[in-house]
């Protein structure tokens, strides 16, 4: 049982002191490595690790191809002016082949989780002789998986698994006691800037969490592209987190007179703290609409627009 820390309770000193002791003694004189994503979790742990154990913490970028435009670059850019060298591994073609032919969304995050830690991670491990890999799973992560509502991507113990036998090394979660509210504090103690800090969240999986049916290079363009439009028109909403998500079945529009068979791309944007439950934001009309024609227009092959207006629960925040 993972005993939480509340964001009322959340003494960031404190707890700063405290992981980076422990992670110094799990770590000893070895090495360890951490994947950073560029998201708030991952953000906070590379930032963590490096407190800890300075240059024995090699960080890495996996560029996946699953990502949002330009994220490597601009992550590595980040951390660079924060004294952290970021190595950017191209695993692209490794995560496509693997995801080829698959459509159902829990077969799609186990040959994720497959390929990130035991193909990718574990050759990168194996090379550098480090023992221990550090990520930033969070309670809520435990919680949803345990529940049996989603399998996240890094949530192996509370499931029986052993990060030690099924991919040859430990794995230290120093933020799991925390939801995403207090890893945002978190983060703001250890002098993250802002655009790292109270980033919205991103899934684990990347895009391929918003790609309903089979993950091809195309489809998430498509997502991508998508992603884009949505991302700019609501970064100043002051909303949880928003998405755009393609579907998968073709529908019927209309292009220049004649029928078109396209695609169909669900706008999600939430009101939310800890991501446990969340309400779809009220968006003006004018948004959705711009929203809409913005999509339609830059997004090729996209001939409809919906908004997501289901609450959490039923719904999740991410699609797959």
């Amino acid at each position: 049982m993972i005993k939480e820390i509340t964001l009322q309770e959340l003494n960031t000193p404190e707890f700063i002191g405290t992981k980076v002791e422990e992670i110094r003694k799990a770590v000893g004189d070895g090495n360890a490595i951490n994947a950073l994503s560029g998201g708030v979790d991952s953000s906070v742990v590379t930032m963590l690790g490096h407190k800890a154990l300075g240059h024995r913490l090699k960080t890495v970028f996996i560029e996946n191809g699953l990502m949002r435009a330009g994220e490597s670059v601009q992550v590595a850019g980040f951390f660079e002016e924060l004294g952290v060298v970021v190595d950017v591994v191209d695993a692209r073609q490794e995560f496509f082949a693997a995801l080829q032919g698959i459509s159902d969304p829990e077969e799609k995050r186990e040959a994720i989780t497959q390929t990130f830690y035991k193909n990718v991670f574990g050759r990168i491990i194996r090379e550098s002789s480090a023992k221990f890999l550090l990520q930033g799973t969070i309670l809520t992560d435990v919680d949803e998986t345990v529940a049996g509502i989603k399998r996240q991507h890094n949530v192996f113990e509370q499931l029986g698994i052993d990060p030690q036998e099924a991919f040859g090394y430990r794995i230290l979660e120093p933020l799991i006691q925390l939801r995403k509210d207090g890893v945002r504090k978190v983060g703001k103690a250890l002098g993250l800037p802002k655009e790292l800090f109270d980033r919205i969240p991103f899934p684990g999986p990347a895009l391929a969490a918003r790609v309903i049916g089979e993950v091809t290079p195309e489809r998430i363009e498509t997502a991508r592209k998508a992603t884009l439009v949505v991302e700019r028109t609501l970064k100043n909403t002051k909303t949880f987190q928003y998405m755009a998500i393609l579907h998968e079945d073709r529908v019927t529009g209309i292009r220049d007179g004649k029928r078109d068979f396209g695609q169909q791309i669900e706008i999600r944007c939430w009101d939310s703290i800890d991501a446990r439950k969340a309400t779809p934001a009220r968006l003006s009309f004018e948004i959705l609409e711009q929203l809409s024609q913005e999509i339609i227009h830059e997004v090729p092959g996209i001939v409809s627009v919906t908004y997501n207006i289901a609450t959490k629960p039923p719904s999740t925040i991410e699609a797959v």
